[in-house]
């Protein structure tokens, strides 16, 4: 899957994985203002152009880019694992949400209608330490 960032000088190409993720974690909601909406997109990813990296955390960064400023991905550290922002592959057909995650954080203000699997923040470490993030 090929995408770019909106002034287009980030381009991405990534594995094809048509399963959106949600994320509803603290930081999800600071850094998208809202949840955060991503494909798995595994050690295999290419960016290319002027991508800003922020540690967010001892275990993941995140990624935008530095001219327009648009959400690219965060990292898992540990096994380099890529979350690519979903709104980057607009244009690819068969996306399908199939899962929430750090639903234990969501806010009242919002509900999403899709019957997905969900995780608390704690199932879905639980998962990751056990490599099956």
């Amino acid at each position: 899957m090929q995408a770019q960032c909106l002034c287009g000088a980030v381009h991405v190409t990534a594995p094809t994985y048509l399963q959106v993720h949600v994320c509803h974690c603290t930081m999800c909601q600071r850094w998208n203002g809202g949840p955060g909406f991503s494909l798995e997109g595994g050690t295999e990813v290419e960016v290319s152009g002027p991508v800003t990296r922020y540690a967010s955390s001892e275990w993941a960064e995140r990624a935008f880019c530095s001219r327009c400023g648009t959400h690219l991905f965060y990292r898992l550290v540990e096994n380099n694992a890529h979350y690519l922002s979903a709104g980057l592959f607009q244009d690819e057909d068969g996306l399908e949400l199939t899962q929430q995650i750090y639903i234990d954080e969501k806010p009242a203000y919002y509900a999403l209608a899709n019957e997905v699997c969900t995780l608390t923040g704690a199932q879905f470490m639980a998962r990751h330490e056990g490599g099956e993030a």
